[in-house]
């Protein structure tokens, strides 16, 4: 069980539910309704009804219960798959789509969809919350995911992302006008010491971090970038961009208050991953086509003087 506490900053003005889906990762608003039901969440210590509206200065509690293993089902809900074999699979993710459950979430996610695809054949080394996932991918980021079949898979495709041999790139449009036609950061990232949701540039319990990225196209306000990861932090192209004044367009988390809401999260997608077989060793890549809000986007900065 998992207990932690969010302090309203601002008077929002709207209902729990969405407060909290709003400040706290890969959980529903129906999931959120379950929790307040069971007791599970609470404000300045009392129980509330998920009609209760937030207002600056309460405090909530959220108690996560323990994973209940049963709860995670399979459920037949389309993939876009563009590779499978006996070991593997790269599944091409939408927008909007958690990768794995969550206490109080459990279905809905890709999990669920691989459940149904897969049955038996996903590895188990990441527990039934998380079967096959070697790596994931925040669910308002789109793009390509590894999945394993059998844990011998799972365990050479992890080392070589430990190893940096995994290739990972993204593409992103990010706020203002990078000066530099390409560079590198390197800082470590770690959990923020405040807020739960968010991670953050530190040198406490930390891990190191480094993200390579190169301009494709600049905008009036925003640039057009690649991205390379040479490690796979959570949040990491997110935080690290944020850290050099040019936080991901449409990332309510790290970027500027006012959201660009119609991109419905960041317009940061997984383009291309490249490996070695597990089994036969030979390098396969894969590459995914911009999808079609970022395509649209990128259409409306044209235009914009």
């Amino acid at each position: 069980m998992e207990t932690f506490l969010i302090e309203v900053k601002e008077n929002e003005g709207i209902r729990i539910d969405k407060f909290v889906c709003k400040n706290t990762e890969d959980i529903t608003r129906s999931s959120v309704q379950n929790l307040i039901k069971q007791g599970n969440i609470k404000v300045n210590g009392n129980d509330v009804s998920k009609n209760y509206t937030v207002k600056k200065g309460d405090v909530l509690e959220i108690i996560l219960p323990d994973n209940e293993e049963l709860d995670v089902k399979e459920e037949n809900i389309p993939l876009d798959i563009i590779y499978e074999d006996d070991d593997l699979l790269i599944v091409n993710k939408a927008k909007g789509m958690v990768v794995h459950p969550a206490p109080g979430n459990y279905d809905g996610t890709l999990v669920n969809a691989l459940l149904y695809h897969c049955k038996d054949s996903l590895s188990g080394i990441n527990g039934v919350i998380r079967p096959g996932i070697v790596h994931r991918i925040d669910k308002d980021t789109s793009g390509l995911l590894i999945v394993a079949k059998n844990d011998y898979s799972h365990n050479v495709l992890a080392k070589q992302i430990k190893e940096h041999s995994f290739k990972r790139e993204y593409e992103a449009v990010v706020y203002g006008n990078i000066k530099d036609d390409e560079g590198e950061i390197n800082a470590p990232i770690g959990r923020h010491s405040i807020d739960r949701k968010k991670m953050a540039i530190t040198i406490k319990n930390s891990k190191p971090a480094i993200t390579h990225f190169k301009v494709l196209n600049r905008y009036e306000e925003f640039t057009h970038i690649r991205l390379r990861l040479e490690t796979g932090r959570t949040h990491q192209i997110r935080v690290h961009m944020a850290s050099i004044g040019h936080p991901v367009a449409g990332d309510a988390v790290y970027g500027p208050k006012k959201v660009i809401s119609y991109l419905n999260g960041q317009c940061l997608h997984a383009k291309n991953i490249g490996f070695l077989h597990p089994t036969n060793g030979k390098y396969m890549e894969f590459e995914s086509d911009l999808p079609k809000y970022f395509i649209n986007f990128i259409e409306k900065l044209k235009f914009i003087k």
